[in-house]
């Protein structure tokens, strides 16, 4: 067996979309020895990742930030838009970032720009992290130490496992932690538009009976839209072509951006929402997707993932610097308890505002009116949304 095998690892982590690369990063600044298990991906992904004002700060402290931020528009205004022809109405809202203090509330960055930044800032880190090019095929997770077996024949062992490899985990599911999943009749149409008139770095939201229809600004006449529709709807809508396509987006849109113009190609997403029963298990921490996900709603989903990788860097360089042993019993309920609340609150604080869009109910559009128009009108709790809105700064101190 050589050195390399015999080598056990702080870390694993498995999965190297943008958590698992993020991940990565930030354990190896933490002062860990870590090892990236992932086939290295050339997909194109003409998505894009609303990054918030906390998430911004931590991807500018592990230095990926200034990698990605040419290719990044600012978000300097929320607007959000009833678009029903309900009994109650909301007020339009918006929300500037100025309100508290801010330049932006975030940045839009397309998503092959966000993991190619990532990507180079996992090669800065040259042999202070392990680059292991394979599918995870076997994973042991024992008292001492989990040893992870690879495509290549290559045996891995690490002391804690990052589990980063999506919904479809199998660091989870070798783990035994049980997901709680549900679905929506729904389905995301997202594509990217060049349009005529300009978007005033201004992220528009109508609500409609069917979900959100979500304009985010791009460069300075595009812009990525997420349109939540009926799962037929949708599937229709996407088969059009461009020309049909663009003038339907643009009445839906009021031609709030003037002409519109298809720019990427169409992708179609079924709604989902779910969240591990459990944050960790034996060696092992979940993060990102493996651990939770929810519909694509005010911005919150990649910027909960970032916040799982902030904490668990922050518990790492307080276990390393006492001594204390990385990926034991102490330091897994340790995450566990960090993550719980907050996880717990973005997952189903997102799934009630989801069905409350879609509930005919009167008292339910009452309460939805109510909380709006108080948004509107209340300076203390219209800072107090921005401010939970934007995300809690990550906590890291290395």
């Amino acid at each position: 067996m050589s050195v390399e095998q015999d080598q056990i690892h702080d870390v694993a982590v498995v999965g190297a979309g943008p958590a698992g690369l993020t991940a990565a990063i930030a354990l190896v600044d933490a002062g860990l020895s870590v090892a990236l298990i992932a086939p290295e991906t050339l997909a194109e992904d003409w998505r894009t990742t609303a990054l918030l004002g906390a998430s911004v700060d931590f991807l500018d402290r592990l230095g990926a930030w200034q990698l990605m931020s040419a290719h990044a528009a600012p978000l300097k205004t929320m607007r959000l838009i009833d678009g029903t022809r309900r009994l109650i109405r909301a007020p339009e809202v918006a929300f500037h970032a100025s309100e508290v203090g801010r330049d932006a509330f975030g940045y839009n960055v397309p998503n092959t720009a966000l993991t190619g930044g990532l990507a180079q800032e996992v090669a800065r880190r040259g042999d202070s992290l392990r680059r292991v090019p394979a599918l995870m095929t076997a994973i042991d997770l024992g008292e001492r130490q989990a040893t992870i077996t690879t495509s290549r024949g290559e045996t891995i062992k690490a002391r804690l496992v990052v589990a980063a490899d999506g919904r479809k985990s199998l660091v989870r599911e070798a783990a035994g932690i049980k997901l709680k999943s549900w679905s929506y009749p729904q389905t995301a149409l997202v594509l990217n538009l060049e349009h005529s008139g300009p978007h005033n770095d201004t992220s528009t939201e109508f609500h409609t009976e069917t979900g959100p229809f979500t304009l985010v600004p791009l460069d300075r006449r595009r812009s990525s839209l997420v349109c939540i529709e009926k799962p037929e709807v949708a599937e229709r809508l996407s088969a059009l072509d461009d020309a049909a396509l663009a003038t339907e987006l643009e009445r839906r849109s009021h031609s709030l951006l003037g002409r519109l113009k298809i720019a990427s190609p169409r992708q179609c997403w079924p709604m989902s929402g779910f969240k591990a029963e459990t944050l960790a298990g034996r060696r092992v921490v979940l993060i990102g997707e493996a651990a939770h996900g929810f519909p694509p709603i005010g911005a919150q989903g990649f910027n909960l993932s970032l916040r799982d990788i902030g904490d668990l860097a922050d518990i790492a360089v307080r276990f390393r610097g006492r001594g204390d042993e990385i990926g034991g019993a102490e330091f897994i309920d340790r995450y566990q308890s960090s993550r719980q609340r907050d996880v717990a609150s973005r997952v189903y604080g997102v799934d009630l505002l989801n069905r409350s869009l879609l509930s005919d109910l009167l008292p339910v559009q009452a309460v939805r009116a109510i909380g709006l128009e108080a948004a509107r009108v209340l300076p203390p709790f219209r800072k107090l949304l921005m401010r939970e809105g934007l995300g809690a700064a990550a906590r890291s101190i290395f």
